[in-house]
């Protein structure tokens, strides 16, 4: 399969939107052929997007396998009547397939929950990954990314820090669901002074820097 994908004039050439109706139209009907078709002339489209998860530790072969079979069930699943383009459908199937293996291998070092939120909006709403998948415009893996760090952020938080430093780290940057508080908003709470909260917000940052540098 992987000598498909070397070089741009080795892909096969994408359906018209005719042809692809045509084969939709005849997947429908039972036809197997028609359903290769569909799938082989998609495989560029898998190509393009297991590009987006090169920096991972999967091979770039088994990324495309991976892929592959996300596009074989978006392509079985595909309902031409619900008035979506194949493509699209397609894409967010083989996104799917490959996030839910890197969760599944925790080749990103932590579980990712399709349901589980990973962060806000400009609007501050939650988003979840899940709504990510439905969105092209997003960067996925920028989302995923974020939320493996913020997942391993508080494990470390957990073990290295003391109760006050963990308090106000997470009031400090938002982490405890609110907004992030200034330090003489933290030291009003806290009924110490400004400078005793900025010391301890630098021990506690140093603490963790330190653990988690790569």
């Amino acid at each position: 399969m992987s000598d498909i994908f070397h070089g741009s004039n080795l892909f096969p050439e994408p359906l018209t939107s005719s042809e692809e109706k045509t084969y939709l139209e005849q997947m429908a009907k039972g036809d197997d052929e028609a359903r290769n078709i569909l799938i082989e002339r998609n495989l560029r489209l898998v190509a393009h997007i297991t590009k987006k998860y090169s920096t991972t530790n999967v091979d770039q072969d088994d990324l495309i396998s991976i892929g592959t079979i996300g596009l074989i069930k978006g392509i079985n699943s595909f309902n031409i009547e619900k008035g979506s383009r194949l493509s699209t459908y397609a894409s967010r199937c083989i996104e799917n397939e490959i996030l839910m293996h890197l969760r599944a291998t925790k080749k990103l070092n932590a579980e990712v929950y399709l349901n589980e939120p990973i962060g806000k909006d400009k609007d501050d709403n939650v988003v979840t990954l899940e709504e990510v998948l439905e969105n092209n415009e997003r960067n996925i893996e920028d989302e995923v990314d974020i939320k493996i760090k913020i997942k391993l952020l508080y494990e470390k938080m957990k073990s290295l820090l003391k109760d006050r430093e963990r308090t106000i780290i997470e009031l400090r940057f938002g982490l405890d669901g609110h907004k992030p508080k200034t330090q003489n908003e933290i030291a009003k709470m806290m009924g110490i002074s400004r400078s005793y909260v900025s010391r301890i917000e630098t021990k506690a940052i140093g603490k963790l820097a330190k653990e988690i540098k790569e």
